[in-house]
């Protein structure tokens, strides 16, 4: 009789006596639904330019090869490449602990406004100083912003989702305020501050070229945090919390302590992200310092399966596709609300397999 149960077991849930079977076929469904997640979502984007008199192929033509025309064009995806890997970075160890941080925008801009005040102060320090204490107050703002979305839902249990919606309009309006106001720059037609000291700006890689030292810290602070979610005792904590904090709790664990430490985390990265955007990029502060980079790293996040290091990759690729949109803007004549929608089916696209890739998991 046991023989018998043992057999039907094997044939119905063969997953359960095929550990290793299992194994693979998840990491097949995780490899395979990103690729199929772009791909469904270039299809579309070339039946919309068709749809519109315009040529299809050119969503990969222009899109995506056109991206690569010299050295100079690739540092420019490197460039862009640079906050969304940071800030898809950084999610990703919000999101495995079940803290859905959508306030990376906001915590941007903060970064982005200290990052400003450190950097048009302290005149006569060295760059190895100024520079880094540009980064430090970035990375410090951020966390702290993202902080009392924190505090709020381990205090009094309000929704993270709601409180840094809510933190990103404070945020953005704070920095238009600024802008026009106290930290506007007089001498300026346009609302602007004034330019920070040559020596707050971060170093850049080839000086012909507005790559910087960025892309470089982000690719090594995202190794940093695979290693830290997968090989510390602090992180092997932030995912038992993520995945069960009745369990964690009843194993000793201080999830309000791991809850703060997961958004924190995330909202410094995003500070740095806005802290490179100043001091790398524009080298003043302004209203619109993002193109939305806090809500496009919620899909490269999402598109890494919340996996710090893929974050590289698909950082890398979403920064190949708003290089992309702009080279298609410019060389095929394709209207800018186009290319925006072509951008938003990328993310939907994107946000839909991702849950498809959790269903194929379950059932494999």
């Amino acid at each position: 009789m046991a023989q018998v149960d043992q057999g039907v077991r094997e044939n119905v849930y063969p997953q359960a006596t095929n550990p290793l079977l299992r194994t693979l076929s998840q990491i097949a469904i995780s490899a395979v639904t990103p690729i199929a997640a772009v791909l469904v979502a270039l299809a579309f984007g070339a039946l919309l330019l068709w749809l519109n008199g315009f040529n299809g192929s050119d969503v990969v033509t222009v899109m995506i090869f056109g991206s690569f025309q010299d050295m100079r064009s690739f540092g420019e995806i490197l460039l862009k490449a640079t906050p969304l890997i940071l800030i898809g970075a950084g999610l990703c160890v919000a999101f495995r602990c079940s803290i859905w941080n959508i306030g990376a925008e906001g915590q941007l801009y903060v970064g982005a406004i200290a990052a400003t005040l450190v950097g048009t102060s302290f005149d006569g320090l060295s760059v190895w100083v100024h520079a880094p204490l540009v980064m430090l107050a970035g990375a410090l703002a951020g966390a702290a912003w993202a902080g009392i979305a924190g505090y709020l839902k381990v205090r009094f249990q309000a929704s993270e989702i709601v409180t840094t919606i809510m933190l990103n309009y404070i945020a953005i309006i704070m920095t238009s305020y600024l802008v026009t106001g106290p930290m506007r720059d007089a001498s300026a037609a346009y609302p602007q501050s004034a330019r920070l000291v040559r020596e707050a700006w971060t170093p850049r890689i080839v000086s012909d070229m507005r790559l910087h030292i960025g892309i470089l810290i982000a690719v090594v602070l995202a190794v940093a945090l695979y290693i830290f979610l997968q090989r510390s005792s602090r992180g092997f904590a932030l995912r038992v919390v993520g995945l069960n904090p009745h369990a964690a709790r009843y194993a000793g664990m201080d999830v309000r302590r791991n809850v703060m430490i997961a958004i924190c985390i995330s909202g410094a990265l995003a500070g740095l992200a806005g802290a490179f955007e100043v001091a790398g990029v524009t080298h003043r502060l302004y209203q619109n310092i993002s193109p939305g980079y806090g809500y496009e790293g919620i899909a490269v996040a999402l598109l890494a399966n919340n996996n710090p290091l893929a974050a590289i990759l698909s950082g890398g690729l979403f920064a190949v596709l708003r290089s992309g949109s702009e080279v298609l803007q410019i060389t095929s004549q394709v209207p800018q609300v186009l290319v925006l929608v072509i951008q938003g089916i990328v993310i939907l696209s994107v946000v839909a397999f991702a849950k498809l890739r959790d269903i194929l998991r379950i059932v494999a």
